[in-house]
């Protein structure tokens, strides 16, 4: 693969000439290649934002005319990620057309319906709100990106001034004004003023470049934000000297952390009083030179300017008064200081709410904080899901770096409360909202799997993971939990779930796994207590050894993990499940089975236990009793399938059907078995049921509780 190196400093240039040949002729597959390339450099474009087009002749499948087509980014998509299936394309004649129907700014919304009416693929991505941006303009390859080095232009005080003075004229502007119709009419009249020109700067939005081949849009595009990025860098001052110097230095790197696993359930609780939310934390160096600073107080409250990072991070964050080094040890104290302080942000939010809506304004939304600042710590976010989080706390480091980029060569500007309101609650957004699937069952929950690298423990956290939870995969065994992680990128993206190494019968260990759970998503929901193992022999040749190890793996492991997971239940203040999975040995006698079916018994009792204290704090307690679960389990891999093929006089290869014919069932029961049990507890349905024990074992009859 061919790439050439250029001059560029502050962008990446990508393009491949062979690669670009090899696509000769396409302009729609040049469309793709070219918007692939730009969604990989996030100096350029942010995740999910801006979008791309392209005019050329196509057949007309009616009459068999040529007629001018523009592939645009349909509604939703990512550049980076994008495919043909991902552009909606329309008809140029009928899109300009359009102008004969508008009926003025007050009216430009009822124009969305109408863009249906210009489609030339009917297989095409339903098109967006930036279409008619790109169909007002003449050129044969568009490109609307909102990097940060030209946002920070357009949203400084001086603006207007700069672009000139710094394009000499080349590069024209347009003030803000909301996307849509009315947008797409301001840029056509921009470049009818200004003929010759190269690009056009939207006020406190974005940038728009063009060519008439997709190499000239691709190269223009680079070199209008390359000349926008080395301007700021020759304004930026000295380190540390950047929003008005620092006023007050960060915690070490290890102590940031253990206060942001120590806090982050608190924030996660207070976050999730409409609804579970999951969490993410950064201490990433542009964050901490943000907080930490004089202009913090000042710049923090007045939000952002562009709208797609406006859409994703809220109005403005909530700044904690906190020291960084605050004690967090005492929970209470802690719910004390920050009660007030969420309070005040929702108030501010149900004024600005209230001072802005319209009479046709959806109803108010959550009024919790999506973006939270630490000054000294770090930032958290708090979303739906995981995803949803950390792209929202991409966003608002985008946005920290426009503010830094507007202070250093003017002063920032952020968009005027009433016209932020107009995009967060923009009848259009609401369409799209009510549009979106329904949450999965387990959508904005935390789960802890003991043992989920393999066998039962994977299952769970698989089970759950498919159902909308994240989860903190772990194992002692380092290698299998690799493994683990491989499959379940592949299966459901990186963001569904985190890894740990975990012996859970050392402390410290079981904190660190809570401590990376905190970090990564805010805190736990659930906690499967599954990691274990089995021996099997007589009461003769059983050790010491060997009972030592029963009773530390399975009780005092159960033991140990479930009160470090209360303890961040407590925090949170939302409930929560403890699942214990137990065995059918906690009720049923058998031959060489002293050690393991005794700690099972006393697994099983300590959960009744657990779930007569915890009630009262709304966190369930409960109870799975597998048999015989023989399919990728570590404890079959061991001794204890020979042990249990001599106590029934039959061979290991007999097992299975032994096992599946002692049941009622006549079943063999596999891992996905346990999992649906669990599930059945922590789906919802199941919500008022604690103390119970659900057996998932074919039917055995001894294992009855009466």
């Amino acid at each position: 693969m061919t790439i050439r190196n250029t001059d560029f400093k502050h962008v990446s240039y990508l393009w491949d000439d062979e690669k670009a040949a090899e696509l000769a002729g396409d302009e729609v597959a040049l469309l793709i290649y070219r918007s692939n390339l730009l969604g990989a450099d996030l100096r350029l474009t942010n995740y999910g934002g801006g979008n791309t087009s392209c005019k050329a002749m196509a057949e007309d499948p009616l009459t068999g005319e040529m007629k001018e087509v523009m592939w645009v980014k349909g509604s939703g998509g990512d550049l980076g990620t994008l495919k043909r299936s991902g552009l909606a394309a329309l008809y140029v004649d009928r899109l300009r057309n359009l102008e004969r129907r508008y009926r003025g700014l007050a009216h430009e919304d009822e124009m969305v319906a109408l863009f249906n009416h210009c489609i030339y693929d009917l297989e095409s991505k339903a098109p967006s709100i930036d279409t008619p941006l790109h169909g007002f303009l003449p050129f044969k390859h568009i490109d609307h990106l909102h990097p940060d080095a030209a946002i920070a232009i357009a949203a400084s005080k001086d603006g207007e001034r700069i672009t000139q003075e710094l394009f000499g004229g080349t590069i024209g502007w347009v003030p803000w004004q909301k996307p849509g119709f009315e947008l797409g009419l301001m840029l056509r009249r921009c470049l009818e003023e200004n003929p010759g020109i190269r690009g056009i700067m939207l006020g406190s939005h974005g940038l728009f470049t063009w060519g008439e081949t997709a190499y000239e849009s691709y190269l223009n595009t680079l070199e209008v934000i390359e000349k926008c990025a080395d301007y700021l860098e020759q304004h930026y001052k000295g380190a540390g000297q950047a929003f008005g110097g620092q006023r007050l230095e960060s915690l070490k790197a290890d102590a940031r952390r253990k206060q942001a696993a120590g806090i982050a359930p608190v924030l996660r609780g207070f976050c999730s009083s409409d609804r579970h939310m999951v969490g993410h934390f950064t201490d990433d160096p542009r964050v901490l030179e943000f907080i930490n600073s004089s202009d913090l107080g000042r710049l923090a409250p007045m939000g952002t300017s562009c709208p797609d990072h406006f859409l994703r991070t809220k109005i403005s964050p909530l700044v904690l008064k906190l020291q960084p080094s605050e004690d967090l040890s005492n929970v209470q104290v802690l719910r004390e200081k920050l009660q007030p302080e969420f309070e005040a942000y929702r108030a501010m939010y149900a004024a600005y709410y209230e001072s802005c809506k319209h009479d046709d304004s959806p109803p108010i939304r959550d009024p919790n904080p999506v973006i939270i600042l630490y000054p000294g710590v770090g930032m958290f976010s708090f979303s739906k899901d995981k995803q949803t989080a950390r792209v929202a706390a991409e966003f608002y480091i985008n946005a920290i770096n426009v503010m830094k980029g507007a202070e250093a060569i003017s002063e920032y500007t952020s968009l005027p409360r009433q016209e932020a309101f107009n995009i967060e609650y923009w009848l259009l957004e609401e369409a799209k909202l009510q549009r979106m699937p329904k949450p999965k069952p387990l959508t904005g929950k935390i789960a802890l799997v003991t043992g989920s690298a393999g066998g039962i423990g994977k299952a769970i956290a698989r089970k759950f993971a498919e159902e909308g939870a994240v989860v903190l995969l772990n194992d002692m065994n380092q290698e299998r939990l690799s493994v683990a992680a491989t499959e379940f990128e592949q299966w459901y993206g990186k963001d569904a779930f985190a890894t740990a190494v975990l012996d859970v019968t050392d402390s410290a260990q079981i904190s660190e796994a809570f401590n990376i759970a905190a970090c990564a998503f805010g805190g736990v929901d659930i906690v499967v207590n599954n990691a274990g193992l089995s021996i099997s022999k007589t009461i003769g040749d059983h050790t010491e050894g060997d009972w030592d190890l029963l009773y530390d793996v399975l009780v005092k492991g159960q033991f140990l993990v479930t009160q470090a997971a209360v303890a961040v239940m407590q925090k949170q203040a939302l409930g929560g499940d403890i699942l214990n999975i137990v065995s059918k040995n906690a009720l049923v006698s058998g031959p060489n089975n002293a050690g393991y079916g005794s700690a099972k018994a006393a697994q099983l009792h300590l959960s009744r236990l657990n779930a007569a204290e915890l009630g009262a704090e709304g966190v369930r307690v409960n109870v799975v009793n597998p048999d015989a679960v023989i399919s990728d389990s570590n404890i079959w891999a061991g001794g204890w399938a020979e042990g249990r093929a001599k106590a029934y006089g039959i061979s290991v290869d007999e097992l299975p059907a032994y096992y599946a014919k002692r049941t009622l069932l006549n079943e063999v029961i596999l891992p996905d078995d346990i999992a649906n049990a669990c599930f059945a507890f922590v789906g919802g349905l199941l919500g008022k049921s604690t103390g119970n024990m659900l057996n998932v074992d074919g039917g055995v009859a001894a294992a009855f509780v009466r």
